[in-house]
């Protein structure tokens, strides 16, 4: 053998005992390919495709509102468009979305996209007196996708049947002056404190996150919170959970399930770690059992924490 070879060849080996074989460059998954007319079949909906970010969008006007905002006639395409967009996510497809709705679809419309596997990321006004009232929710997923084309079409099928629904705003008829509720009970069941603040009970639970560097917790604003009104038997309650952000899909379920109406989800604050969500609710029922709703959503919450320290 040639002596420059030999030598290299006894280089390559001894390099290959100390810093081992050169690893294989990883495989890199796939993109899905988008099927933008499956997409459009089980979505419902005909969409447009945006090349240059592969984008699949599907969109439906809200034609069916007719809104004014301080008196001046709001149309849709000024932002009263309901829309979902598809990009391939490896082999998965990830959707985002923003959804128009009346004050009575919100919940019904949140529940079903819950049900179907789309999570709820915020829910907010993006306008000042308008009339009707006008509530924009912000969704998202990953998935297969016509699992998740199939989630879509569900939502705005939801959005259509609940459209110019005639039934009446909810009703609680009670005087908070005159609550008589078995505070015991409720500090029972979701195992925390209730204190007895003017007219009402209230339940806090302190949280903790950091601001610039300094500690932020209960008294600042961080923190979940509960007040009850009523009676035993007809009782409201309103609210606000404080949730680091895997918390808040179990939370919405729990809530959900429970028959409590979701009213806002959102940011208190910018720049916290770790990051705080806050979901803003209120429903009416038997006090007990607004108590149950708030403790599975309280629990939801030590599941996902729980789950969190085992992926560290």
């Amino acid at each position: 053998m040639n002596t420059v070879r030999y030598s290299q060849a006894v280089v390559l080996v001894l390099c290959t005992a100390l810093i081992g074989p050169v690893a294989a460059k990883p495989r890199q998954a796939h993109p899905v390919d988008l099927d933008t007319a499956k997409i459009e079949q089980l979505a419902g909906m005909k969409g447009t495709l945006d090349k240059a970010e592969h984008v699949f969008k599907v969109s439906q006007p809200r034609s069916d509102l007719s809104v004014t905002v301080a008196g001046a006639k709001i149309i849709p395409a000024m932002g009263l468009t309901s829309w979902a967009a598809f990009k391939p996510a490896g082999r998965q497809v990830m959707v985002m979305g923003d959804l128009v709705l009346q004050e009575d679809q919100v919940n019904s419309v949140m529940s079903t996209a819950l049900d179907n596997g789309i999570e709820v990321t915020a829910l907010h006004n993006h306008f000042l007196w308008d009339t009707p009232k006008v509530m924009f929710m912000h969704i998202g997923g990953t998935g297969d996708s016509d699992t998740m084309a199939t989630a879509i079409g569900r939502v705005f099928q939801a959005i259509q049947s609940t459209a110019g629904s005639k039934s009446a705003a909810p009703s609680a008829s009670m005087d908070v002056t005159k609550t008589s509720l078995d505070s015991k009970a409720i500090e029972a069941i979701i195992e925390a404190p209730v204190e007895k603040a003017g007219d009402v009970y209230k339940v806090t639970i302190g949280r903790t996150t950091k601001m610039a560097g300094h500690e932020a917790g209960k008294v600042m604003g961080v923190n979940t919170w509960a007040v009850f009104v009523g009676s035993n038997e007809q009782a409201s309650v309103d609210g606000d959970f404080a949730m680091r952000e895997p918390e808040l899909q179990g939370v919405l379920k729990a809530l959900r399930t429970g028959g409590i109406n979701i009213t806002a989800i959102h940011n208190h604050m910018v720049e916290e770690s770790p990051r705080i969500m806050f979901l803003h609710y209120w429903g009416t029922g038997p006090a007990n059992d607004l108590a149950k709703a708030i403790k599975s959503a309280l629990d939801t919450q030590k599941t996902a924490k729980l789950k969190a320290r085992k992926k560290t």
